[in-house]
């Protein structure tokens, strides 16, 4: 017989239910403490210049002009909210975003799969990779590489992903290994930007610039699509980066997350348990005052950190780009990540030449640590709160394994022959439909799972909807431009 006083059942989806437990205090909301506190939009911030910002976004500037530039801006602002949202779950029950999905019918054994494919198809082949390579073989030769120094390019790359794996098998935490490297190299890269802005750009170049990110206008009629939709994805996180922001929240222990463990590093002797399932809060005053201090903290970290240096890392980039390429320059797949430093060493001073490409490079080479640690982390993180056999070793053994199986991946398809700017491609290209299937997921979930205090609000439900549905268009028009005849 069922006991009329026992409260109601709770609607845990296709996992376990959470365990439950009052939401930790936060440090009390001042200037120090959110330097502090924030910290996984650093990482996602420091990949999004990668691939977005020092290389999509210059040369579709240059390709096309300003009038292509306010999608970078539509796309930021969407992109945040989506990340915002992701954050929403994990604040609440310690889980990443992707855990909550898997809690949707028909449950892990479909999105589960379906997300590590989705993030195997983005993110194992090692585009920024091949990039670092470029700007390292420029700065040794003196020159860009071209077709003929494909081998070299490709030994260089081994090099770079293996020092990535290094670097990520020896910190006590991985999040925090990549959070202090994100900082270093946001102050480095924009104290770089800044100056060779102010150098090389006329001051009536700026406003044009920047009215293209403001006033929307009509795109060219000679737009690639497929390009347009890596611009779009890539001018944030494009896809699974955006995702993994959760799972960098939970390592930070942001909000619930600091009840459930993290990920440590497998060379650390770290010890710290991962738990299987997140643990839930009661909407209780004390519990909702605290809430209200960590989502202002998240909103820090995601729109002054994040968002803004995604607007300003681009705006800065293609500023530059506009002012020192010239508009009928070819600029090869061998040049990615490199052609900047030919045109600023021949516009003012040959000094460039190795200033810039050591910028590219720690661009570059913290994209690829950072996008290596997310294909590893998400599809860790899918194994362990899904499938129970994979908790039969600590959760860093299976991010290690999974890291070293990866980057035995990315050695074998660098020997296919693609060049940066072809894998970049390939990039952008998965990222638009995750952004789409992914929004209309993380709204169910928050407007499901969460309890009606915290659920995001009518105009962020929108937002949401907005995203899905203008990633989803992207990815169509995309598909039927390459299957057009020609295309």
């Amino acid at each position: 017989m069922l006991d009329p006083d026992a409260p109601p059942a709770r609607d845990h989806g296709q996992l376990p239910d959470w365990q439950s437990g009052d939401l930790p205090e936060p440090l009390p909301l001042t200037g120090r403490n959110v330097l502090r506190t924030i910290g996984p939009g650093a990482i996602l911030l420091a990949g999004a210049i990668g691939a977005g910002e020092w290389v999509v976004g210059p040369l579709m500037a240059v390709k096309y002009g300003t009038a292509i530039l306010w999608v970078a801006t539509l796309a930021i602002i969407l992109q945040m909210i989506f990340n915002l949202e992701a954050i929403r779950y994990t604040l609440y029950s310690g889980e990443p975003v992707l855990t909550g999905i898997m809690r949707l019918s028909p449950g892990p054994r479909v999105w589960g799969v379906a997300y590590v494919v989705a993030g195997i198809a983005q993110l194992a082949t090692p585009a920024l990779a091949l990039g670092c390579a470029n700007v390292l073989f420029a700065a040794a030769a003196g020159r860009e590489p071209v077709t003929g120094d494909g081998g070299s390019l490709v030994g260089i790359s081994y090099a770079v992903l293996a020092a990535c794996v290094v670097l990520l098998l020896s910190g006590r935490s991985v999040e925090r290994t990549l959070e202090r490297l994100s900082w270093a190299m946001i102050v480095v890269t924009f104290t770089f930007l800044l100056v060779a802005n102010v150098l090389f750009v006329p001051p009536d170049a700026w406003g044009r610039t920047a009215a293209g990110f403001l006033v929307p206008r009509a795109l060219p009629a000679n737009m690639d699509v497929l390009l347009l939709g890596v611009f779009a994805a890539t001018a944030g996180s494009g896809g699974l980066g955006n995702l993994a922001i959760s799972n960098w929240t939970r390592d930070k222990g942001l909000g619930m997350g600091a009840k459930v463990g993290s990920i440590g590093g497998a060379f650390s002797g770290d010890t710290t348990a991962l738990a299987a399932v997140g643990r839930v809060f009661p909407p209780t005053p004390a519990n909702l005052r605290r809430w209200a201090v960590w989502w202002k903290y998240v909103l820090f970290d995601q729109t002054a950190l994040w968002a803004l240096g995604c607007v300003v890392g681009m705006f800065l980039n293609v500023n530059l780009a506009l002012a020192i390429i010239p508009e009928s320059a070819e600029i090869s797949g061998y040049a990615v990540g490199a052609f900047q430093a030919r045109y600023m060493a021949e516009t003012l001073w040959d000094g460039f030449w190795a200033l810039c490409l050591l910028n590219g490079f720690w661009i570059l080479f913290k994209t690829q640590l950072a996008n290596t640690d997310c294909l590893a982390r998400v599809v860790a993180d899918i194994g362990w709160a899904g499938w129970p056999r994979v908790r039969r070793w600590p959760a860093s053994r299976g991010y290690a394994g999974l890291l070293m199986l990866f980057t035995s991946w990315g050695v074998v398809s660098l020997g296919f022959g693609e060049t940066a700017l072809g894998l970049f491609k390939v990039l952008g290209a998965v990222a638009g439909p995750v952004l789409a299937v992914a929004a209309f997921q993380i709204l169910r979930v928050n407007t499901r799972f969460l309890p009606p205090e915290i659920r995001p609000p009518l105009w962020r439900r929108a937002a949401l909807v907005l995203c899905g549905v203008g990633y989803a268009a992207l990815t169509v028009a995309s598909l039927v431009s390459l299957l057009a005849p020609g295309g």
